[in-house]
Parts: structure tokens; C-alpha cells; sequence
């Protein structure tokens, strides 16, 4: 019974050798030479020796919503384009109608501006 669990336990054994000993021996033979500003965090561009709580410009959100709407829309097109065939002319007029409404919503921020960055 024992020498089913075999091979499964001989590809963990393998995948954690294969995990750990290249971590281990970069931790042993790498450099290491640690200063001021490697130990310093770093995050999204912004300096990290400013106050934590400093403010910067919503367009930075606006934009972040603006990709993740229209990345929506294409997780939307692809099954619907795989599946036109079948859902016929009501399909295509749904699709018509939503893509429509992100079009009006775009052109709107477009013409409010949050589009620009200076």
C-alpha cells in the first residue's frame, strides 16, 4: 500500500530540491553588500523617504479603473465572439448595447479631462 505513495512523494522531494537549492546557493556564493538605500523600501515609483500618508492625484485611480473596466471588456468579447453564432441577433444586440455604454462612458472622461496627464 505504502509503495503507492512512492513516486508522489518522490516528486515532492524533487520539486522541494529543486525549489530550495538554487535559493540556497545564491544565498551562499552571491555578494552581499547591503547599503542605506538597498535596505530602503521601495514602492509604485514614489519616494519612500516622504510622509506616509502624502498626497498624490486621483487620476492615478482613474486611470487604474479605466484599465480594469476595458480589461473586463475583453474578458466579456472573447466568449461572446466564440459563442455569436449560437445566441443570434439578441447576442449581438446585447453586446451592442453594453459596448455602447462603455463608449459613452470613456468619451465622458475624455471630455472631463482624466485622460491627461501633465
Amino acid at each position: 500500500m505504502l509503495e503507492n505513495y512512492f513516486p508522489v512523494l518522490l516528486f515532492i522531494g524533487i520539486a522541494l530540491v529543486m525549489g530550495i537549492l538554487p535559493l540556497a546557493l545564491g544565498k551562499l556564493l552571491g555578494p552581499n553588500r547591503p547599503d542605506e538605500k538597498k535596505l530602503s523600501p521601495y514602492e509604485c515609483g514614489f519616494e519612500a523617504f516622504e510622509d506616509a500618508r502624502m498626497k498624490f492625484d486621483v487620476r492615478f485611480y482613474l486611470v487604474a479603473i479605466l484599465f480594469i473596466l476595458f480589461d473586463l471588456e475583453i474578458a466579456f468579447l472573447f466568449p461572446w465572439a466564440i459563442v455569436l453564432k449560437e445566441i443570434g441577433t439578441f447576442g449581438f444586440v446585447s453586446m451592442m448595447i453594453f459596448l455602447a455604454i462603455l463608449v459613452v462612458g470613456f468619451i465622458y472622461e475624455w471630455m472631463k479631462g482624466a485622460l491627461e496627464w501633465e
